[in-house]
């Protein structure tokens, strides 16, 4: 499961993962700077990455049976082959542009510390029932991990495992070991390594993490040591650590709230932790610091959800399982806390405290990441390697609890071979692609690499496309991620483009999602069907659109493309536009039906699966909002 496990530290010190940095070929990229690439005036091609993915340093990870380095991440991201913990040999089809890891900072290092330590050292009763657990073999420790995770959540963990100057002393020294490896990997203008980490913060099992993601090189970054939320129950002191770390360096960093839907309704609230009414100051703080949101990944998406949009026969991607409890499955999910896990909800929300504040705290772009506990950025649906090493390559993956040893319910068919973070940047360098990020120039995928544009304004027509249509968006609108100001008898228009992953699916359609607030201050939301395959022959019924088809055969695990689209562009104006409300639209593109990795592994192994288990999907992208704000 993700971050979960928060060891402030273990009580023993032990062997730390080594960098091993001696194996770049630096020949073959050449070491440069940011300042040494070329940009372009504006952002021509999308980039590619992870912004979430945990190596062996991560406690649970490690205690899921990940061997893997930092190393190991970055060198499987840039497209080499490496061989995962569990002897498989694993390549990305493509590689990617950029990566983020993000090991949590809390426990870092812990796990393997543990592990690696004498046994006689051990005294605690519990801590050597899970070391003896750990070294049975993969099952045993998976098993132990989950038993540990629900002793945290239960705030039953054993005293020896919280050791503050032993864990800040370790801390300090695999973070540095990470900057050196991070840095040798990073080749600007070729791929992009981040410095991050993951800020675990979780109330009594609900989610509330983030990944918090730096612009700056080491000379900065090495200033400062990961933030452990320790007992901290909001995201408040993350945001002072931000705050001193740019002041005191000078540098630039954001955070990414991810999972928000195993937050129990904590992650997208109407008022503040205190539970009084969300002031103007902490709207703006909030979204100063969090611009962006990870809105699908492996534990489900976020996007929205059948009991939120009931009218919206796409909504709930990626959902069963997920919307049943929280991160570690102690606390059930009522629906009434539904409106505070979904992204389309909080977009909503957003403008409704924006109306009585001025100050709008979920103004954020949209993307996508793995949080793969395994170092492998993997999520092709026929090359996927799932959540943790337990959930790599087997016969018998699919119908495994995703978690054993905790009170989690989850199966691992349930998991989502999802996602990655597309950022429209100037560049491959670290400023480029962070101050992507920042404005939300930005659009999550579930993994097909689709290449979508969407820009908002006010004098697009469809003579517009017979031009320099990208050049006219940025010259008379605004890209996705912006803001459109009232223009006075104005109606704003919307181009729009959609290509499919060039070695993927064909596409089914493009939908704008709309969320406005009434005069009365309600808030609404409609989707809108805009460009689709075959408009001879599909036709808009009773407010539906009629289905592109399937040509999935689920006996081989295959498709054809000769449904669907390689291409859906369109420039659109909302027939419903008002231009007294507040409003947002972000486009949604769906593929035509393929399947899914629990297909390719029934025909592979030759297994029986339930009918309750899904064997076609449509896979998709969301691009983060252009916003409306009336005069």
């Amino acid at each position: 499961m993700r971050g979960k496990l928060m060891l402030a530290a273990m009580l023993l010190a032990g062997t730390t993962l080594t960098a091993g940095c001696d194996k770049v070929d630096h020949a073959v990229f050449g070491k440069q700077g940011d300042a040494d690439v070329k940009q372009t005036a504006y952002p021509e091609r999308v980039y590619w990455g992870d912004t979430h993915l945990h190596t062996a340093n991560s406690v649970d990870a490690f205690g899921f049976g990940n061997r893997l380095t930092p190393e190991d991440a970055l060198r499987f991201a840039m497209g080499q082959e490496v061989t995962s913990s569990t002897g498989i040999k694993a390549k990305l089809e493509r590689p990617l542009d950029f990566l983020v890891i993000s090991d949590h900072a809390e426990g870092l290092g812990s796990t393997k510390a543990m592990y690696d330590a004498p046994r006689a050292m051990i005294s605690d009763p519990q801590m050597l029932r899970w070391y003896d657990m750990m070294h049975e073999g993969p099952a045993g420790s998976l098993k132990a991990m989950g038993e540990i995770l629900q002793a945290r959540g239960a705030g039953k963990l054993p005293a020896a495992m919280n050791d503050p100057v032993k864990g800040k002393e370790r801390t300090a020294k695999i973070w540095q070991q990470e900057i050196s490896t991070v840095e040798n990997y990073n080749h600007p203008g070729k791929f992009t390594a981040f410095f991050g980490f993951e800020y675990t913060l979780m109330q009594g099992g609900n989610n509330l993490h983030r990944n918090v993601i730096f612009r700056d090189g080491p000379d900065k970054v090495r200033q400062v040591d990961p933030l452990d939320p320790q007992k901290e129950m909001w995201s408040d002191k993350l945001w002072d650590y931000m705050d001193a770390y740019e002041k005191k360096t000078g540098g630039k960093v954001l955070a990414i709230p991810h999972n928000s839907n195993l937050s129990n309704g904590l992650m997208f609230m109407l008022t503040e932790p205190n539970g009084g009414p969300m002031t103007a100051a902490y709207a703006k703080r909030r979204a100063a610091h969090e611009p962006v949101v990870e809105a699908t990944q492996m534990k489900g998406d976020s996007e929205s959800h059948p009991f939120l949009s009931p009218n919206d026969e796409f909504a709930g991607y990626g959902t069963a399982g997920w919307d049943k409890n929280n991160l570690i499955g102690n606390q059930p999910t009522k629906p009434e806390e539904y409106a505070g896990n979904y992204v389309r909800e909080a977009l909503k929300r957003g403008l409704l405290i924006e109306a009585k504040t001025g100050e709008n705290p979920y103004k954020f772009g949209l993307i996508g990441s793995t949080d793969a506990h395994t170092s492998l950025s993997a999520v092709e649906e026929n090359n996927f390697f799932g959540k943790h090493p337990g959930v790599e390559p087997n016969s018998h993956r699919a119908t495994d609890n995703f978690l054993p040893g905790s009170n989690s319910e989850k199966m691992n068919w349930q998991s989502l071979a999802s996602g990655y973070a597309a950022v429209w940047a100037t560049a491959n360098t670290r400023s480029a692609i962070w101050d992507a990020l920042k404005r939300r120039e930005v659009y999550a995928s579930t993994g097909p690499r689709m290449v979508v544009r969407f820009f908002g304004g006010w004098d697009f027509t469809a003579d517009t496309l017979k031009g320099d249509w990208v050049k006219a968006g940025y010259t008379n609108g605004v890209p996705m991620g912006g803001q459109l100001n009232a223009k006075p008898g104005g109606k704003p228009s919307f181009i729009i483009s959609a290509l499919k992953d060039p070695i993927g699916a064909n596409l089914d359609r493009v939908q704008v999602v709309k969320g406005w607030v009434d005069k009365a201050g309600t808030s609404h939301e409609k989707v809108f069907d805009v460009v689709w395959s075959s408009p001879e022959v599909r036709k808009i019924t009773g407010g539906k659109l009629a289905p592109v088809g399937d040509t999935v055969d689920t006996a081989t695990a295959t498709y054809k493309n000769t449904i669907g689209s390689p291409n859906l562009t369109t420039v659109w104006t909302d027939p419903e536009f008002d231009p007294t409300a507040r409003a947002f639209y972000y486009l949604r593109v769906l593929e035509i039906p393929t399947p899914t990795w629990l297909d390719y592994d029934m025909v592979k192994y030759k297994s029986v699966l339930g009918p309750e288990i899904p064997l076609k999907q449509q896979e998709r992208a969301y691009t983060s909002p252009i916003w409306f704000t009336p005069s």
